[in-house]
């Protein structure tokens, strides 16, 4: 068995284990009358709260490492720096393409299905503290202290010094006794803890569903039934119809193989809500099972997690339209081209955390003078939600770094039409 093959049946596990948190999470949440309530505050706190943050602390871990890594030595071994150059160039075009019709998709169906209002109260909507405007953005890009970079897990930063330390590295390999070779050798130890984590993947996704209706219960919807079941259409359409038109016009690739092998990241990103937790599992199978090369893999899938949010825009271009008509104002042509615009310049620096969206989404807002405080509307059902968005993103990346490899000759068509 290869070292650095995935565990047997995982997806058929991460099934189980989701299902069976949701199971028992609802049988002491429904129960609560006839348990105590200190065996459920326990269960909930040391069980499914515990368990499911050491899992996704395990992820995280090894994000940072691995992105440093797989991009210095994807970067380090090119023979052509002008390739980069076109790799980037495709990537960034490509992520900003996807996240413009994302939006846009948001806002023809909000519009077709004529989404209204909510009637009643709204709870009062605390911004959190960072600065979350382009200014701030750009400057994220540019840390003034590399290890600074790595401590605040800013992965702007990280990918601009992983970038920057490959190309140097390139440029001097003969000089550094090929140090790149150790860049290669360490993104494979790295590439081996994120496989022993996935390992316990079932016992993280019960804990971390667990936790989510240990909290919530099973009532999803609330108030909010067609805001929130169009947001779902829209995610659907987009990962489902967006993906496999690009995919098949732009590489000629099968829409089928592709979703087939996504399986496990798309479950990955589903229970943890973040794409950037999502990135060593993604970066594993779109080298591994869809054949991309390291060369590409290593820059699209870090560059996506950061930039690419087309879950995130879909939800913007309702959520707006949504609190619009809750305070009965009627967007005009225009304010739809502006949310169109903003969704793609704030989808940049956005970070790849759960509940990210509602930052950019506040700045959406107050540039079309909405209230604030209505989006405490939205957080009131956007645990689930975002965790579906994280799915389509984590899609979007994949899907993206297929078709870049292949304009770039650096898909392996035999491992992607492999069976998964």
């Amino acid at each position: 068995m290869n070292a650095l093959s995935a565990p047997k049946n995982l997806t058929r596990n991460v099934l189980i284990g989701m299902a069976a948190g949701v199971l028992v999470a609802s049988i002491f949440y429904y129960t609560s009358g006839f348990i105590s309530e200190t065996i459920s505050t326990v269960v909930e706190k040391y069980i499914f709260n515990l368990g499911g943050q050491i899992f996704k602390n395990l992820l995280m871990l090894v994000v940072v490492p691995l992105v440093f890594f797989s991009l210095v030595s994807g970067i380090s071994s090119l023979s052509n720096m002008v390739k980069l150059g076109s790799i980037a160039t495709k990537t960034i075009g490509l992520y900003l393409f996807t996240t413009a019709i994302a939006v846009s998709l948001a806002l023809f169906f909000g519009w077709v299905f004529n989404l209204s209002g909510f009637e009643g109260t709204v709870d009062p909507y605390i911004p959190p503290s960072g600065d979350s405007s382009l200014y701030g953005t750009v400057l994220r890009i540019f840390p003034n202290n590399i290890f600074g970079a790595f401590i605040e897990n800013n992965m702007l930063g990280i990918v601009f010094i992983s970038i920057l330390f490959g190309i140097a590295l390139n440029l001097t390999d003969d000089l550094t006794d090929g140090l790149s070779k150790s860049f290669e050798r360490l993104n494979t130890v790295f590439l081996k803890i994120v496989l022993l984590i996935m390992s316990f993947a079932p016992i993280g996704v019960f804990c971390l569903m667990g936790s989510y209706v240990m909290a919530k219960g099973l009532n999803i919807f609330g108030d909010l039934a067609q805001y929130v079941l169009l947001l779902i259409f829209v995610l659907a359409f987009h990962s489902l119809f967006t993906y496999s038109l690009m995919l098949k016009s732009f590489a000629n690739l099968s829409p089928i193989v592709f979703y087939r092998k996504m399986r496990n990241v798309a479950l990955f990103a589903f229970s943890t809500s973040s794409s950037a937790a999502t990135i060593p599992v993604t970066l594993k199978t779109v080298t591994d099972d869809l054949g991309v090369k390291k060369d590409v893999s290593s820059f699209v899938v870090p560059v996506g997690a950061t930039i690419n949010m087309d879950g995130t825009a879909i939800m913007q271009g309702l959520a707006t339209m949504f609190i619009a008509s809750t305070v009965g104002i009627d967007l005009s042509l225009v304010q739809y081209g502006q949310i169109v615009l903003l969704a793609i310049v704030t989808s940049i620096g956005t970070a790849a955390v759960p509940s990210a969206g509602t930052v950019t989404l506040a700045l959406i807002l107050g540039s079309l003078g909405l209230p604030l405080d209505a989006i405490g509307l939205i957080l009131a059902v956007d645990r689930i939600l975002d965790m579906m968005r994280t799915a389509v993103n984590v899609c979007g990346d994949a899907a993206v770094s297929c078709i870049v490899a292949k304009s770039e000759n650096e898909l392996d068509l035999s491992t992607f039409n492999s069976k998964g």
